[in-house]
């Protein structure tokens, strides 16, 4: 199965092979990732350039982590120190970046579009680590791994996606994948959260009500209450939203036995979950979804570099 992508920017461009390549790929690096000494020379040689131009923790610190145990050289750049702050343009910031004969970009910016406008400028791999409302697709791709990881499966599932779907760059390119890779998706919130064309993204099903649909779902995944990205006031306050569309330990009563829990992160506990589901041994897989992070990380960019396969598990 050959891989033949060289940006990951929009996850529609990659077919149902490609994705599950992808978590094979994330599979492999497992193992380097539970040694004492968790570094491998694949992308020895290699400079990737971190531009982050929107705050970040999660993304950017497993990036980071993802490159130096691939052995590549990083330039983290972005924040408010940047030339961008300075006024200078886009394009002259990404050709300055390129006459350092640098190999990859990973961009996170507030605007939806700039990493394609990142590629066509630069000419070098192209990651996505969020742009504006529009993708997320390493997010999706640490998803789904988490999900084929719990489920041993992606082909049938049952997946709910609840809450602020309007103004989620995750939702963006989850279900798009969730599509690809055979699972049936239901998006479920209340109606100012959903877009106004919600088919666009592929679900299967839209309801405005969490208790009915839940006992259909294998998979809930709840969506942070985006409160930065949120114009105007779009329901009451946070305590009723969380009374309609929060998972607490008494909608747990409705879930399927074997039902899994993901989010995003951060939480905001009390909000779109309460402790005891945020916390579940069986049902939550949050704190794997961060680990599967790294490792779907390390494949991107294995495979968009198409870095030595000897130092895939040297």
């Amino acid at each position: 199965m050959g891989f033949h992508h060289r940006h990951l920017i929009d996850i529609r461009e990659y077919s149902a092979d490609d994705i599950m390549l992808m978590l094979q790929t994330a599979e492999r690096f497992r193992s380097v990732n539970e040694r004492r000494v968790k570094k491998v020379p694949t992308l020895k040689g290699f400079t990737v350039v971190n531009m982050f131009n929107e705050p970040s923790t999660r993304t950017r610190s497993s990036f980071e982590i993802a490159e130096k145990r691939l052995s590549c050289d990083s330039l983290n750049f972005g924040g408010s120190s940047t030339s961008s702050v300075k006024g200078e343009s886009l394009k002259d910031t990404v050709e300055t970046l390129c006459a350092y004969k640098i190999d990859m970009i990973i961009v996170r910016d507030k605007h939806a579009g700039v990493p394609n406008q990142i590629a066509e400028t630069s000419g070098v791999s192209v990651i996505d680590a969020g742009d504006g409302k529009h993708q997320h697709p390493t997010q999706a791709l640490l998803d789904l791994y988490s999900i084929w990881q719990a489920k041993g499966t992606l082909d049938g599932l049952k997946v709910g996606v609840v809450g602020d779907v309007a103004h989620s760059r995750v939702c963006g390119s989850l279900v798009p994948a969730l599509n690809t890779m055979g699972c049936e998706v239901t998006l479920i919130a209340p109606p100012t959260l959903l877009p106004a064309a919600p088919e666009v993204l592929g679900a299967h099903h839209v309801t405005s009500n969490l208790d009915e649909a839940l006992g259909e779902l294998d998979v809930v995944y709840m969506l942070r209450i985006q409160q930065e990205r949120l114009e105007n006031s779009p329901f009451p306050n946070l305590r009723e939203y969380s009374m309609l569309y929060g998972l607490n330990e008494k909608r747990d009563k409705l879930l399927r036995p074997d039902a899994i829990v993901c989010h995003p992160g951060p939480i905001n506990r009390g909000v779109e979950l309460d402790d005891f589901m945020a916390d579940h041994p069986q049902r939550s897989v949050i704190l794997d979804q961060v680990y599967a992070g790294i490792l779907v990380r390390m494949a991107a960019m294995y495979l968009l570099l198409g870095g030595s396969e000897d130092g895939l598990t040297a």
